[in-house]
């Protein structure tokens, strides 16, 4: 998931050819001349419509679209809030619990897949939060590998947005009426961190309310982040061996809206996001809060999110939502 070689090649690719070099469909609008964007105390608190944020943990279903944009197949793995007793493996094709709710599109790292990362997302979903995972078709496992595709990943997720949201009011399915279509983040990462940071600079899609980013850099898609305010959660190790904390940092600092960054002083590159131990707790119930709060507009959840974050000396937070 983003190899150091890799990162090398992608640096020295967007360097070399620059980002309208990376592909021969429609090029990414090009980094390198967007200004600086404007200091982040210009800009205020958005203000989000609270909603009733759900007060139990659901159970989870799993399904999955077959989507194609042109000739670049997007396959999504769907997790949502299930009818049934909560705890236990997501439920293949599960009935929707009832209510509305918020919609999180997650991208998955290089020569990764979205069911890497399932003890995460199906925390989410579990949460609260439909989840929707497209598998990128250069840059997953299996597929050429191709790491300059990066840069045409934040309009397959625009894409996906597109068709997941249009689910709420298609006759038949199982999630019509379940959606929250006016309530929508972004997360990803590694690659899929470049993927979501691009979609709030040169890719920024206006639906998207808040982004999480784990582990990512703006290499290729810059960080003059565009548009209405939309809070941002990074979360980083320290000892992160391919993209140095440093540069996750530099990114962050460059934010102009309420955000914040989780900073894992023991953490590496991902693992911890990959496997069910104590900084995986603390990572998913922080992003959690954080994702309540910025799509439910749950004031008690900001609160929590300090908490959770300081459990087990595991993590330090710098808030300035």
């Amino acid at each position: 998931m983003f190899p150091r070689r890799i990162c090398a090649l992608l640096t020295a690719a967007v360097l070399t050819v620059g980002v309208a070099g990376c592909s021969t469909e429609e090029p990414p609008r090009s980094p390198a001349a967007p200004a600086d964007p404007p200091a982040a105390a210009a800009t205020p608190t958005p203000r989000v419509s609270a909603v009733t944020a759900p007060t139990r943990t659901h159970a989870v279903g799993v399904r999955q679209l077959k989507l194609k944009r042109d000739d670049r197949a997007l396959p999504v793995e769907l997790w949502y809030p299930a009818r049934g007793r909560a705890g236990g493996e997501p439920d293949r094709d599960a009935d929707a619990a009832a209510g509305q709710f918020p919609v999180v599109v997650f991208s998955h790292g290089l020569g990764g897949e979205p069911d890497d990362y399932q003890e995460l997302l199906s925390r989410w979903a579990a949460a609260g939060f439909v989840v929707a995972a497209p598998t990128f078709p250069q840059t997953s496992r299996g597929s050429a590998g191709n790491v300059l595709d990066v840069l045409n990943q934040p309009a397959d997720v625009s894409y996906v947005l597109d068709e997941v949201l249009a689910l709420d009011d298609r006759d038949g399915d199982a999630l019509r009426g379940r959606l929250d279509t006016a309530r929508v983040a972004a997360a990803g990462h590694s690659a899929g961190g470049v993927t979501t940071i691009g979609l709030f600079t040169v890719g920024r899609d206006e639906r998207l309310g808040a982004g999480v980013v784990f582990a990512g850099t703006a290499l290729g898609v810059g960080t003059a982040f565009a548009g209405a305010a939309a809070p941002q959660l990074f979360v980083h190790g320290e000892l992160d061996e391919v993209v140095e904390y440093a540069a996750g940092k530099a990114v962050y600092d460059k934010v102009p809206w309420p955000k914040a960054m989780l900073s894992l002083p023991k953490g590496d590159h991902g693992r911890d996001l990959l496997s069910d131990d104590d900084t995986l707790r603390v990572v998913s119930d922080t992003t959690v809060e954080f994702l309540r709060w910025s799509l439910y507009g749950d004031e008690a959840a900001k609160r929590r999110m300090v908490t959770e974050a300081a459990r087990g000396d595991l993590a330090t937070l710098d808030n300035r939502l």
